[in-house]
């Protein structure tokens, strides 16, 4: 057996299942490992990116990690676009990364780089295999680091020499029988002990709710999850207290008959104005309130000075527990949730507009739908007009880096098999990672892709128009995406995907109806007219 069998195996029996990869010429002894792990579903992405992206939409929909399979430092470089999103998502990944021979590296070779920095910008934890006898112990220890609270990603780096010697059985040292419930159980170590909260700090939220003053819980992360919100609701239903969500959760349940939270706004005077009446804020795994980008003359402080700031939970806390345990201290128990009201409109009709589309999509997305939101400006207005549509789950591009759409609808849909992906993307960041498509066709997932294309940066005009920069000239091209025009039809359908291209909503709801009718993804551009 060689060490990269070894690694597989544990991987597969710590709980892997999955692994999408881009490899090269120092994974090719982890590529025929594969073979020692049946269990570990490959699945050929054409560029790192998409790997990464995958892996987050899969850890987002199952709690558990993926793998991924990168080569090199510029394989892991090519990644962290979308690793930046999973970590802000706090998305359990496994990457594992190429390294050339451990007395190979000393040579400088072209493609040699300092791949322990490269992953520490995104990772958890990172750790290179020493020797193919310690394969094993750095999987499942890998897993276990991924697993911990509240997920996180963890990089492994194989050098080559690592990967393709032998292990000698009777040195190997490791029971492969128990690797999983092993790498399980240092996972639990990692955690809190079940239940366990900070009593003196539910006592605090509980006064500061019991004050008559403006209180908002402010749910982020696994605060979001079924369970944990309707704990939340209770809380807020019987004390009084707002109810909202950071603007970009990981993934949340909406629709018909969900708990009704409302969601921070995006622009900092907006999350400013919000919150300026609130004098008592509650973090519940979710970080204080901070907008994306400063703003020249405007406060980077969007809390009023005089609210006090408390955390219920945070990274290492057992979410549900605390939020349990607040129940109990405000006596919401028996309290009702606000719930949100079914409200499902005809689709629209005329020229496909902002509004236009966000009524339309509310009017056929289909009950369980899965939502990979990369829709950029047009995102608000569907999330509004989807508030009271069937039930749904919505993700978000968490940490603001593109070209994340695409890639996390596969990966959901290869997670979700029988529930529809609706990915709505964005024009401009779908050609981050338009390989995405091929693996979608490749693998056959459900996912339908729509294209909303306005064919510009629009929130780049947006903000040109904020700052009062509005007479830019020879930068104005920098916005448009025309001159040569995208034609996504075409791009899709050479990469084995069925496209086609609508320009009224009466249209777009005849399309979309038909690709959730449908095995398979589809995808559909529709032009927007702002």
């Amino acid at each position: 057996m060689r060490g990269a069998d070894l690694l597989l195996r544990s991987l597969a029996e710590s709980g892997v299942e999955i692994c999408f990869a881009n490899p090269g010429t120092s994974e090719m002894h982890l590529v025929a490992a594969l073979d020692a792990a049946p269990s570990i579903r490959p699945v050929l992405t054409l560029h790192e990116n998409v790997a990464s992206g995958a892996a987050d939409g899969w850890g987002r929909m199952t709690g558990r990690p993926a793998s991924t399979l990168l080569h090199l430092g510029p394989g892991l470089a090519n990644a962290l676009s979308n690793l930046h999103n999973a970590k802000r998502a706090a998305t359990p990944i496994v990457n594992i990364v190429g390294e050339h021979a451990s007395y190979h590296v000393a040579n400088d070779p072209p493609l040699g780089s300092d791949i322990a920095a490269l992953a520490r910008t995104v990772s958890a934890w990172v750790q290179t295999v020493p020797t193919a006898r310690a394969a094993g112990d750095s999987a499942r220890a890998a897993v276990a680091a991924a697993l911990g609270p509240p997920g996180a990603i963890a990089t492994l780096i194989v050098p080559s020499d690592a990967a393709w010697n032998e292990v000698v059985e009777e040195e190997r040292g490791v029971d492969l029988r128990g690797t999983a419930t092993e790498a399980m159980a240092e996972a639990q170590r990692r955690a809190p002990p079940g239940g366990a909260v900070d009593a003196a700090g539910v006592d605090g939220v509980a006064r500061a709710l019991a004050s008559g003053e403006p209180t908002m819980l402010l749910l982020g992360g696994r605060a979001m999850a079924h369970g944990a919100v309707e704990l939340a609701a209770r809380v807020a239903a019987h004390t009084g207290a707002q109810l909202c969500c950071t603007s970009f959760t990981a993934v949340s349940h909406r629709g018909a008959g969900s708990v009704a939270v409302e969601r921070l706004p995006y622009f900092p005077e907006a999350v400013a104005a919000r919150l300026a009446a609130v004098r008592h804020l509650v973090l519940v795994d979710a970080p204080p309130p901070v907008a994306f980008f400063a703003y020249p003359d405007m406060s980077t402080v969007l809390l009023p000075a005089s609210c006090d700031v408390q955390s219920l939970s945070d990274g290492a806390d057992d979410v549900s527990a605390a939020l349990d345990a607040l129940v109990q201290a405000t006596g919401a128990r028996d309290a009702e949730p606000s719930r949100v009201a079914r409200a499902i409109p005809p689709a629209a009709s005329g020229p496909i507009t902002s509004a236009a589309f966000a009524q339309t999509l509310a009017a056929v997305l289909p009950d369980g739908a899965i939502v990979c939101d990369e829709a950029i400006t047009n995102r608000f207005p569907a999330l509004v007009a989807t508030a009271g549509a069937r039930p749904h789950d919505w993700c978000c591009v968490t940490g603001g880096s593109l070209g994340t759409g695409l890639p996390m609808s596969f990966g959901a849909a290869l997670a979700a098999p029988g529930r529809r992906v609706i990915n709505l993307q964005a024009d401009g960041s779908a050609m981050y990672t338009p390989q995405a498509l091929w693996s979608l066709a490749r693998e056959g997932v459900d996912v339908t892709t729509v294209i909303l294309a306005n064919r510009r940066y629009r929130i780049l005009d947006f903000e040109l128009q904020r700052l009062g920069l509005t007479s830019v000239a020879r930068g104005r091209p920098l916005t448009d995406l025309t001159n040569p025009s995208i034609n996504f039809v075409q791009l899709a359908e050479s990469l084995g995907v069925p496209a086609e291209q609508v320009d009224s909503t009466e249209a777009l709801a005849r399309a979309m109806q038909r690709s959730f009718a449908e095995p398979g993804p589809r995808l559909i551009v529709a032009m927007m007219v702002d």
